[in-house]
């Protein structure tokens, strides 16, 4: 197995309960405080920090065009509205009566 861009090693102790103690200073390179993601890669073990809430605000606007929720559910009530006045109109060219 070869692990590239290894810097520096630290050896850690597990406990019987599979508990290890993250290095201070890789707990502050890495902002890593309260829960990590444990990953299981093709070259062992990987330990991401999980966002906290504050962190990950904003984080979907990408994928929504940069809008916000309350702008995405104005455009889909207004959809639904202009579907709705669309079935109105066929169902009146239709000479049906609700």
């Amino acid at each position: 197995m070869v692990l590239t861009g290894i810097k520096l090693v630290d050896v850690v102790s597990v406990t019987r309960k599979g508990q290890a103690t993250i290095p201070k200073r890789l707990r502050e390179k890495y902002g890593i405080k309260g829960r990590v993601l444990v990953i299981e890669g093709k070259e062992g073990i990987i330990l991401r920090p999980v966002p906290t809430p504050e962190e990950d605000f904003g984080s979907l606007k990408a994928v929504f065009g940069g809008k916000s929720s309350r702008e995405l559910l104005e455009d889909a009530r207004r959809e639904e509205f202009l579907k709705g006045e669309e079935r109105m109109k066929r169902v009146g060219a239709a000479g049906l009566r609700l």
